[in-house]
């Protein structure tokens, strides 16, 4: 990989981050290609989580774009009383590595830290995250996003905004 793409790669990760922490909702959702697939699986035991979210339980799996783009319009009407109200967060990237894959893809992987702020009390969610990517022009489209919550004692609400 060139320092060129690392660039590249990480400047999309952070601004994927800060449409999030805007709200953006709809730049946010544009960088999900339709078919793109978000998995955030459960752990079975203490160091093995489920691997196919057709057989195995799911802390959230959207099989295409269209579970997102849901929960961003249950978040826009106000029908989503867990999102009420919406909290503040502060997502944070950092140890990217790039390998590429078959037809020009590339798989990316991260840590994450997201820091959120709602009601008076302050909480964190932390983890892995692989991205399938494909460029598009000057851009990149997630085609896969699964997502490993290291902390998953979870004391509140936990939505995509969190990861």
């Amino acid at each position: 990989m060139t320092p060129e793409l690392q660039y590249r790669i990480e400047q999309f990760l952070y601004r994927k981050s800060a449409l999030c922490d805007a709200q953006d909702w709809d730049a946010y959702l544009a960088l999900f290609d339709p078919a793109a697939e978000f998995h955030l699986p459960q752990w079975d035991s203490e160091h093995d989580y489920t691997r196919d979210p057709r057989t195995g339980m799911s802390l959230i799996y959207y099989s295409s774009r269209a579970g997102l783009e849901d929960r961003v319009f249950r978040i826009r009407t106000g029908k989503s009383a867990a999102c009420t109200p919406m909290p503040r967060t502060l997502h944070q990237i950092s140890n990217v590595r790039i390998a590429p894959l078959a037809d020009d893809r590339l798989e990316v992987k991260a840590n994450w830290h997201t820091l959120y702020h709602r009601l008076g009390n302050s909480e964190q969610f932390y983890g892995h995250a692989t991205y399938h990517l494909r460029a598009e022009g000057d851009d990149w489209r997630i085609l896969r996003k699964h997502v490993l919550l290291l902390n998953d004692t979870i004391n509140s609400v936990l939505d995509f905004y969190h990861l």
